[in-house]
Order: C-alpha cells, then sequence, then structure tokens
C-alpha cells in the first residue's frame, strides 16, 4: 500500500500531532478532525492540514465529515480514531451521564468512523484503519470503570472489523498505548529516563503497522516503556 492521505479524528496536540507531522513528512496529505478544531490551527499550519469539526458521537456529522473529506482530499487512505472521554471516581459516586458521555467518545465514536471508512475502504479494496488504545483496554483499574468499559468495548471492535474486513483488503489495527505519553505537561523524573512513552516513537510505529504489506498485517499491537511492568 502506498497511502497518499490521512485522517486524524480525536486530533490535539500530542501523538495525534506526532502522527499528523510523520504522516506529512512522508508525503501524505492529512485532514485533521476534532470538536474544537480552532485549537488545531498551529498543528494544521505546521502540516499543511485541513482541520474540521465533528462530534464523533454524532452520526450525522462524522458522515459530513467523510464527504468533505473525500470532497476536498479524496478518500483517505488511512483513518485514525484517536479520541478518548474519562469518568473518574468510585463507581458509588459517579454519574451516569458522565459515564455514557465516556463510553460514547471512546468507544461508540470509533464505531461511526470505522463503519465510515470501512464503506469507502471495501468499496475499493484497500486502506488503512488505525484504533487507539489504552492500559485500560486490557485491565480495568480501580476508579476507571468507565474508561475501562469505552477501551474494552473499542478493542472488541478492532479485533471483530479485523476478522470481517481483513479479508476485503482492509487492514484495522489497535494500539494498546500501556503507559503515560510524554508531554509538556508530563517529563520524565530526574533519574529515570524514558518513562513516559515518546510520542513520536509511537508514531513512527504506527507508521510501520499502516504500511505493512498484507502477507504479515498485525491486528494488535501494545506499547510500553522500558521500566512499565505488565
Amino acid at each position: 500500500m502506498d497511502p497518499q492521505t490521512a485522517l486524524i479524528v480525536g486530533a490535539g496536540s500530542g501523538l495525534s500531532a506526532s502522527l499528523a507531522r510523520l504522516f506529512t513528512k512522508h508525503g501524505l496529505q492529512v485532514a485533521l478532525a476534532s470538536r474544537n478544531p480552532d485549537r488545531l490551527a498551529k498543528l494544521a499550519e505546521e502540516t499543511a492540514a485541513a482541520a474540521f469539526a465533528c462530534e464523533a458521537t454524532e452520526p450525522e456529522e462524522v458522515a459530513a465529515l467523510f464527504d468533505v473529506v473525500v470532497a476536498t482530499q479524496g478518500a483517505p487512505d488511512i483513518v485514525v480514531y484517536n479520541a478518548s472521554a474519562r469518568a473518574h471516581g468510585p463507581v458509588t459516586d459517579l454519574d451516569p451521564v458522565d459515564v455514557a458521555r465516556a463510553i460514547n467518545v471512546t468507544a461508540y465514536g470509533g464505531f461511526l468512523v470505522a463503519q465510515q471508512a470501512a464503506r469507502l475502504m471495501v468499496a475499493r479494496g484497500s486502506g488503512t484503519i488505525l484504533l487507539t488504545g489504552a492500559s485500560a483496554s486490557v485491565k480495568g483499574y480501580p476508579n476507571s470503570s468507565a474508561f475501562a468499559m469505552g477501551k474494552f468495548a473499542l478493542r472488541g471492535l478492532a479485533q471483530s472489523l479485523a476478522r470481517e474486513l481483513q479479508p476485503k483488503g482492509v487492514h484495522v489495527a489497535h494500539f494498546v498505548i500501556d503507559g503515560g505519553i510524554r508531554s509538556a505537561a508530563r517529563v520524565d523524573p530526574a533519574g529515570s529516563p524514558d518513562s513516559f512513552l515518546d510520542p513520536d516513537a509511537i508514531a513512527e510505529t504506527y507508521w510501520h503497522v499502516a504500511t505493512q504489506g498484507r502477507s504479515a498485517w498485525t491486528w494488535e499491537v501494545e506499547l510500553r516503556p522500558w521500566v512499565e511492568r505488565f
């Protein structure tokens, strides 16, 4: 596969920014989607990407996003779902509305985006859908039940889609990001280098998976810093 275009849904300043820069470096035309596209202005300028507003939990907005991306940039060869939401706290105290929102953003939005991507990719027999998971995809932590439910569901979606779509030429992969991602607000502690995942290093793995030959496709990758227990 020689990808030419990419769409990142749930774009922001962390992993999504690293992906956008790497995709651009490899010559791809990039589209970014977020509920607050104004926050993407600097990244869009840096990567010559187009930024669009989209609420990933609304079917009509997701469908409209794909319509405008196809009309302006062509059908995306790579689609990344990088959105998630949390409702943290003891299960006895959680607001059901907040829990529903967290699950909707983390899992249902992933379904809506993957569905639109699959419709385009199956029709042409090629394409790659990449879904971002977390430690919570495989480990339910205390006070994090809502996040675990959403991430477990996203992982199940990825596994099901991989089995359904890969025989049709569409590569689906899920990434378990098992650890904190380094950022300006989250730096490695003194004396413990590389304790957080480097977003640029994560992006390189996404690119490797996205460009694998179909004789040896990966459906899931776990990434963690060398000090993370598992």
